[in-house]
């Protein structure tokens, strides 16, 4: 078995956080999965996922000082957000990245079905982490189920916060702990025994094994709240989706 990488029970491996090769295996990960992401995630969360970005920017709207011109969009994936912010800020141009050379081909196939929207997007291949882009070149940055995956989560929230202008507002959209203690038992039980399954009948349980593990890892909503004002960021507030089990945080610069 390769050093750092687990085997599910289909034989499908997934990232062990801590490894030393963990970004290597989180981007092999999800080079296998680009094709059906969207899909899996449509059908994983029931089409709440459909809900959830707008959702976000909604909140979003309530905090904006005034209606962003350059927006970054990390860990694009397949451009399920990215496209969305085309369309909900038609005076912007959005940048949009992604460490998954595999995920940025994708994202860019559905250019041509986007229309005019997807003229005014950009996609590019950075790490965040290390992102290329300089201070303060963005009024807003933007994720959605990424930061999760950063195996330095102060630091990824640092370079946001970097290459935002003053004011400048970031969203991050991800998976949490439920607040009702009543719906815990079984969100817990969905995410580490049945996702893997529906996982296993495409051939990849053990991304989506992964996907239950990272969870467990993760900060709490207070935690990850504090780790946006370490890395910078002046406020931070917190809304809730879906019983709390999806977080939609926004952290002024």
């Amino acid at each position: 078995m390769t050093e750092g990488v687990l085997l599910a029970a289909d034989g499908s491996p997934h990232p062990q956080r801590g490894a030393e090769r963990f970004d290597r295996d989180v981007r092999a990960m999800f080079t296998r999965i680009a094709g059906q992401y969207t899909f899996f995630d449509h059908l994983a969360t029931f089409g709440q996922d459909l809900v959830w970005r707008p959702r976000a920017l909604w909140d979003l709207d309530r905090v904006l000082e005034r209606p962003p011109e350059r927006v970054l969009d990390l860990g694009c994936g397949p451009g399920d957000l990215t496209y969305l912010l085309a369309d909900h800020y038609p005076q912007a141009t959005v940048v949009a990245a992604d460490f998954t050379p595999a995920m940025v081909r994708r994202a860019e196939r559905l250019r041509a079905e986007v229309g005019a929207r997807g003229a005014r997007v950009r996609f590019g291949i950075a790490d965040v982490l290390r992102l290329p882009f300089a201070p303060r070149a963005f009024d807003m940055v933007t994720s959605a189920f990424l930061i999760r995956n950063l195996p330095q989560l102060e630091m990824g929230l640092a370079e946001m916060c970097r290459v935002l202008r003053p004011g400048g507002v970031a969203l991050a959209l991800e998976i949490t702990e439920p607040a009702p203690v009543w719906f815990r038992a079984w969100f817990h039980t969905y995410f580490d025994r049945v996702m893997p399954k529906l996982g296993a009948l495409f051939g990849t349980e053990g991304p989506y094994r992964y996907l239950s593990e990272s969870l467990r890892a993760f900060p709490s909503r207070e935690g990850v709240m504090e780790a946006f004002r370490r890395a910078g960021f002046r406020s931070v507030e917190a809304r809730l989706q879906s019983a709390g089990s999806v977080t939609t945080f926004l952290a002024r610069a």
